[in-house]
């Protein structure tokens, strides 16, 4: 599985309509994301782990499983979190046909109130990204500039750990999975990044663009 932790440069160039990072900001604030819940296990551990520091984030949910746990979707909201559109069924970009591919957005759109969203895998055509981003739709697309990795089973969770200390500072966005793939990895590594950069005195804050 190849992948980069911190997202180059060049990249961000390639894709300068989509938000990376918010390094402009001189706070000392980092922007956690999780992409694929919600889960009835993973999402509700990673609540009880942010609660514990006051700490808010951002949830790109897949429709299906807002349908599937609603209760635990509205949590996400009145727990003051942000939450985004992941497509309905998880869908690859790349390997979807664009009428689909934004049919599918649509439908998401029935069961999440929110007009950020994040393409599956990271991975969407110029096309694909030019029609969410336009009226009508007027999608913000979040990005991000450190990927933890916990989704890999091939790498332990001390080099998942590493994978985030090592790479984001302030500005940074985040992304971890509320998944049951994901699971093994992010309860040994949220916490301690939670404690890590609390200790630094940074705050953890949710990407608010509706």
């Amino acid at each position: 599985m190849v992948y980069l932790a911190k997202t180059p440069r060049w990249l961000k160039k390639i894709y300068s309509s989509c938000i990376w990072d918010f390094y402009s900001n001189q706070d000392k604030v980092i922007y956690l994301t999780f992409d694929d819940g919600p889960h009835p296990v993973a999402t509700n551990f990673v609540l009880n782990e942010l609660n514990k520091y006051n700490a808010k984030a951002t949830f790109f949910c897949i429709g299906k499983n807002v349908m599937a746990h609603e209760d635990i979707y509205k949590k996400l909201i009145s727990d003051g979190h942000s939450v985004g559109n992941h497509t309905q069924n998880h869908l690859d970009g790349w390997k979807t046909d664009s009428v689909k591919y934004l049919q599918n957005v649509d439908e998401a759109k029935k069961h999440i109130q929110s007009t950020l969203f994040r393409p599956p895998y990271g991975r969407i055509r110029r096309t694909q990204l030019r029609q969410l981003t336009s009226a009508p739709n007027d999608f913000t697309i979040i990005m991000w500039s450190v990927l933890s990795g916990d989704f890999d089973q091939s790498i332990s969770k001390e080099t998942c750990l590493a994978n985030v200390i090592d790479n984001a500072k302030s500005g940074s966005i985040i992304v971890f999975h509320d998944s049951e793939k994901a699971f093994g990895h992010l309860q040994y590594v949220l916490p301690k990044v939670l404690e890590y950069f609390s200790k630094k005195g940074y705050a953890f804050k949710n990407i608010a663009i509706v």
